[in-house]
């Protein structure tokens, strides 16, 4: 049963539960804000409601405000996968006094652009009037875009914008009232509607709907835009060249899927849709495109976003499928076709009208960029439309299905979506513990097993590390603690598929193997380490082993290192993740190095140092690796096989570790052991090892002598 507890308490191991409550995330950060920050003249915070996360801003007793936190109403995040935390006061009036922002956890943000930055951007929705938002569906305003960050200030918008009418809503706020059922008639979709014969009557119907923008016009659009350089950077091709001509289709429609996509397709498209999704196909050609150049997986297109009255959808590589021809008739050529999928749950109703706006962009300096929003409008036909019965008055009907439910489907689909990731980080598990399990076998040719090793790191290293970003830390270890302590939760840690699975191995792998199982073969910056010591070995430069006596007083460091985090994740969770900076990982495996000098500067020392001393991170600073160390003193079993003549007199597997692992006296150190396997291809080498080239000589000259004795077999401990 101990070990059953270990085993969960480690899986369990890869992020923080969220929030119990609702008004839970106000009630964190509005104790250390400070009123007159917010509102001007303010002088303090009245308590929480009871049924809305927000609370009074006092001034001489009287409330002329309402504070909230963006996160408790609405779920918008961005590259990191959680929400941008921004603490915003809004008046009797609808219109915004002021916005802070309290916590993010955006990886862009860190690529040379000064937080205070993104904080002053924030600081500036002061002033928005949410009247005028909720008339124009949340488009009324500039958004200033932060070159480099685009998807993080829109994220940050989106979040402001929507969770500030939400609120205004519910409080009546600027004469806005909340939102009800329409009482007028109700749509849905005709399965039984006719589709289109060819692409002429398709645009003709309004089954599909165009945006067309030339040259001139942009042209003309930059000339209005308060940045001078906007002006004078005009577009150099003729004035009546296509600059986008996009045409978008709600293809889950199955009339119009059928129409557009084919038969078959569209089946396709039908079984990667969920209930209650819906999907629309974007078809471009012209001098921009609306994915961009800049995308990249695992990201979100941030050239477009999908807008029907509150409700906003920023696309996510998960969410999207190329779409290879279109089977109408008639089709013009277009150089990117592509399918986005709406997912469930966002108030998405295809019988209103809806909008894709496009943002396009100018450079206007190095790594400087404008930006300009255009609309294409979509309204779904009535021959595709039927009335629906009124609803009926079922309270289990209206119920709200809460947080868990909506986290439940949010990680099944993501694990639906990272199939192939899975089944390749299953079949490299799988062969890794065949490899341990039947370890006397694969070691047999020393050449062999080198070109298998080397070809595993760089599988962790390339598809684990830079691909799936799938490297573990110290920080989900540390955020253990703080599970536990605000509300353990299974569905958080299901959000991230790969690192759930490699938390599960570990805790396994540590019962059985201890720490070398993860360490040795399955962190993408080991790998990284071992892959650049081993092209210095073949360039020829000096290997340094450290003294014994000095390699001993080092290694303790990394323990040192994650007991002092430790202690400062129970004092803050935030000092101690960065404090964590320690670890390179988010550097260079996780940023691919795009990162500040700094942050760069002490990876790449790290790894230059590991070019000298194997795995020198590993050694004697990674807070990773002794946590891993501590709970796998608990192994159950001894799988690297010994001879009793290991370390007296033979000293061949202490000389040849690449870590120095094996101490002169023979024993493996289980701590610092990353189970290479170097010792084990030793064990059974005709050429090195002493004992096996003994028994090697005295077999040969038993076989010369005839009548000759049986040879002693050495013996071994397992």
């Amino acid at each position: 049963m101990k070990l059953f507890r270990l085993v969960l308490l480690l899986c369990a191991s890869l992020c923080v539960a969220v929030s119990a409550s609702a008004a839970a995330v106000l009630q964190e950060y509005l104790p250390a804000a400070t009123a007159s920050d917010l509102v001007p003249g303010a002088d303090g915070f009245g308590a929480v409601r009871d049924d809305l996360a927000v609370a009074p801003v006092l001034k001489g007793g009287q409330t002329v405000a309402w504070v909230f936190i963006t996160s408790d109403f609405v779920g918008t995040t961005g590259y990191s996968g959680k929400p941008i935390h921004a603490l915003v006061a809004v008046d009797k009036d609808a219109k915004i006094l002021g916005v802070r922002l309290v916590k993010h956890s955006e990886p862009i943000v860190l690529i040379g652009i000064p937080d205070a930055k993104v904080k002053a951007l924030v600081a500036g929705y002061a002033g928005l009037d949410l009247v005028a938002e909720a008339k124009s569906g949340g488009t009324a305003h500039e958004v200033d875009i932060i070159s480099g960050a685009t998807v993080t200030v829109m994220v940050i918008d989106d979040s402001i914008v929507r969770s500030g009418l939400k609120v205004a809503r519910a409080h009546g706020l600027g004469g806005l009232a909340p939102e009800t059922d329409n009482a007028g008639p109700r749509f849905m979709i005709d399965p039984a509607a006719a589709s289109p014969a060819d692409w002429a009557e398709a645009e003709g119907d309004g089954t599909l709907r165009r945006l067309a923008l030339d040259v001139a016009q942009v042209n003309t659009a930059f000339a209005g835009h308060p940045d001078e350089r906007a002006r004078d950077r005009a577009i150099a091709q003729a004035p009546e060249s296509t600059f986008i001509e996009m045409q978008a289709a709600l293809v889950s429609v199955p009339s119009i899927g059928k129409a557009v996509l084919g038969s078959a397709e569209e089946a396709n498209l039908q079984g990667w849709l969920g209930e209650g999704e819906h999907a629309v196909a974007l078809m471009g050609r012209g001098l921009y495109s609306f994915k961009g150049s800049g995308y990249v997986r695992g990201g979100i297109f941030d050239r477009i976003v999908l807008i029907q009255d509150d409700v906003s959808v920023r696309f996510r590589d998960r969410d999207h499928r190329r779409l290879g021809a279109i089977a109408l008739a008639g089709a013009p050529e277009f150089n990117e076709m592509d399918l986005f999928r709406i997912p469930a749950g966002l108030g998405f109703d295809p019988a209103k009208p809806f909008r894709i706006q496009l943002l396009a962009q100018r450079e206007v300096g190095p790594i400087e960029k404008v930006f300009h929003t255009f609309d294409l409008g979509y309204q779904l036909p009535q021959k595709y439309l039927r009335a629906a019965a009124p609803p009926a008055k079922d309270v289990a009907a209206v119920v709200d299905r809460g947080e868990g439910a909506a986290q439940a489907d949010l990680w099944k689909r993501i694990w639906n979506d990272s199939k192939l990731k899975i089944v390749v980080l299953g079949a490299m598990l799988v062969v890794l513990t065949g490899v341990f399990f039947f370890q006397t076998y694969v070691v047999r040719s020393a050449k062999a097993f080198y070109i298998f090793r080397m070809g595993f790191l760089a599988v962790t290293l390339v598809f684990l590390g830079w691909y799936a970003n799938a490297q573990l830390s110290v920080v989900n270890l540390m955020a253990l603690f703080g599970s536990f302590v605000n509300g353990f939760s299974w569905q958080a840690f299901l959000l991230d598929p790969l690192t759930f699975i490699l938390w599960f191995a570990v805790a396994a792998a540590l019962l059985f193997w201890g720490r070398g199982a993860y360490c040795g073969w399955l962190c993408p910056f080991g790998a990284l380490q071992e892959l650049t010591n081993q092209i210095a070995r073949k360039l020829r430069i000096p290997q340094w082993t450290l003294p014994w006596g000095l390699h001993e007083r080092l290694w303790p460091i990394k323990y040192m290192i994650f007991l002092g985090l430790f202690g400062v994740s129970l004092i803050s969770v935030e000092q101690a993740e960065h404090l964590a900076e320690i670890e390179p990982f988010k550097t260079a495996i996780i940023l691919k190095f795009i990162r500040a000098w700094p942050f760069v500067a002490y990876a790449a020392a790290l790894l230059v140092a590991g070019l000298f001393v194997e795995r020198f991170y590993c050694r004697y600073l990674c807070p990773l690796g002794a946590a891993l160390a501590i709970p796998a003193r608990m192994r159950m079993f001894d799988w690297l096989k010994r001879y009793h003549e290991c370390g007296n007199p033979c000293q061949s597997c202490a000389n040849q570790c690449p870590v120095q692992a094996i101490h002169r006296t023979g024993e493996i150190n289980p701590n610092e052991c990353i189970n290479c396997l170097h010792c084990q291809v030793l064990y059974q080498s005709e050429i090195v090892c002493p004992v096996v080239i003994k028994k090697l000589k005295s077999r040969a000259k038993l076989a010369a002598s005839p009548g000759g004795a049986p040879i002693h077999q050495p013996a071994a401990k397992v």
